[in-house]
């Protein structure tokens, strides 16, 4: 038989199969077709030993982007590029980067523990464009095909990999954002600063200590549910103004890929709206309160002496401005620090994971100490004042200076000086075009000397006034 004669009968083969299938959907009834197609799928089980599990994109009546599509497509992003032919190319949401993907109806494999299996994308029920319906309405879906007796594998540790590490990706190429509150809602910006631990001004066993604390929180979900503890921590950071608080903030968001939540206590009604902002973040968050003791008055001390005055019958003299002080205290801020200890580690607390709390002061000693005990605020670290390990960082951020002759200088006068990392990075700060070193180097050597000797200054004058005043005890004892 020729060649010719060969695809002339497959051809006649084809058409006739194609006719007999039209001529049966159409005439025979729909409970013979189902009948049919359920026990023709039992035959091909039978001698197909594949199974194949299909992920929608859209699921549920309200049509929902799925999330295990979601995290299947970013787990097969990473590893598709070197093997699709085919691929689809996406600008990035930083705009900076193309995100592939595969293309419809292509196939890559992979590979768990040994066993091979198979990943298909596809799209179905796509609809004509009408006058109504500009858009083709495009379901996709991926399928996933591996061998049966591997069913309980994939089935199990392998599709827990896959989205366990899907969601991963998504956390690192999403764009991190900074909300803030208006009242009881939440309003965000895109996250972007530029602070990392490797350009924060602090002695390097310090800092490698606080990145080390952060990457045991982040993977230890497993150990916070074993101990029966809602997964979050609590960060308090205090020192002098300038020490760098806000941006080590920054710098634990960026290592971790947290989005930032600053809440504004003052900006807060009541103990409830608290607590509905609270439910309203996200996990892999921060949730920060700058300046906790300047926020609001959380030790009661101001009802205490309300109390007093009360008792010892003072009253207003003036009944106008009694009614303005009562109105400006009905408007402000109805906080308690009940209400902010539960919302820290109270039931509450533990509605969503992967979330750090964290406090800055410039007076730790004004907190209440309920505020900041171990279990609320865990981990203390104190931001003082700027030593010569941590000024060697920033003369590297500055102007890329590992050694200078006038380093030694300097180390000598950073163990006399108290001055705040933003007081040398103003130093270092290039007042020029030119930006030469030696001239900030210089100009730091002035400003610590200046330190050092306000610092004497202050001393004596203190000394003047414990002399005057043992004078005076004298005195008056003699008298």
């Amino acid at each position: 038989m020729t060649p010719q004669n060969m695809f002339a009968n497959l051809g006649s083969i084809l058409a006739s199969l194609m006719f007999f299938r039209a001529m049966f959907q159409q005439y025979f009834p729909h409970q013979l077709q189902n009948l049919l197609e359920k026990y023709s799928q039992r035959v091909m089980a039978f001698f197909y030993p594949y199974i194949q599990i299909r992920f929608n994109e859209f699921t549920g009546e309200r049509l929902t982007r799925s999330e295990a599509y979601s995290a299947i497509e970013n787990y097969l992003s990473s590893t598709t590029s070197m093997q699709a032919k085919r691929l689809k190319a996406e600008i990035g949401k930083n705009n900076q980067s193309l995100v592939l993907s595969m293309d419809d109806n292509e196939e890559v494999g992979d590979e768990f523990k040994g066993v091979r299996l198979w990943w298909a994308s596809g799209k179905h029920g796509v609809r004509a464009q009408t006058l109504f319906n500009p858009v083709p309405d495009e379901k996709r879906h991926y399928r996933l095909t591996f061998h049966k007796k591997y069913r309980d594998l994939i089935i199990g540790p392998y599709l827990n990999h896959v989205l366990k590490e899907g969601k991963a990706i998504k956390v690192r190429n999403r764009q991190k954002k900074l909300y803030t509150n208006y009242g009881s809602y939440w309003s965000h910006v895109v996250f972007e600063h530029p602070a990392t631990f490797q350009t924060l001004a602090m002695e390097p066993e310090k800092k490698q200590e606080i990145i080390d604390d952060l990457d045991a929180f982040s993977k230890a979900e497993e150990f916070y549910a074993r101990i029966g503890r809602a997964w979050k921590r609590g960060y308090l950071l205090y020192g002098p103004p300038g020490t760098g608080k806000s941006t080590m903030i920054a710098a634990m968001a960026n290592h971790l890929g947290y989005d930032i939540y600053d809440l504004e206590l003052t900006a807060v009604r009541d103990n409830t709206e608290l607590r509905r902002l609270l439910i309203e973040t996200s996990s892999k968050s921060i949730i920060v309160i700058e300046d906790i003791d300047c926020s609001l008055d959380l030790t009661g001390q101001r009802r205490k002496k309300k109390k007093e005055k009360k008792e010892s019958g003072e009253e207003e003299k003036e009944p106008k401005k009694k009614e303005e002080k009562e109105e400006n205290e009905n408007k402000s801020s109805q906080v308690t620090l009940s209400g902010l200890l539960n919302f820290i580690d109270g039931l509450w607390s533990a509605c969503g994971g992967e979330r750090l709390i964290v406090f800055t002061t410039n007076y730790v000693e004004k907190l209440d100490p309920a505020l900041i005990r171990k279990g609320r605020m865990d981990k203390h670290i104190e931001l003082s004042f700027c030593k010569f390990e941590a000024f060697k960082v920033l003369a590297k951020n500055y102007h890329k200076l590992e050694y200078h002759h006038l380093f030694p200088k300097i180390s000598e006068l950073f163990e006399e000086a108290d001055m705040t990392p933003a007081d040398v990075a103003e130093h270092l700060m290039p007042k020029s075009i030119s930006g030469e070193a030696t001239l900030c180097l210089e100009s730091l050597i002035l400003g610590l000397e200046k330190a050092i000797e306000e610092v004497k200054l202050k001393a004596e004058v203190e000394a003047k006034k414990i002399e005057e005043s043992a004078k005076n005890e004298a005195k008056e004892e003699d008298k």
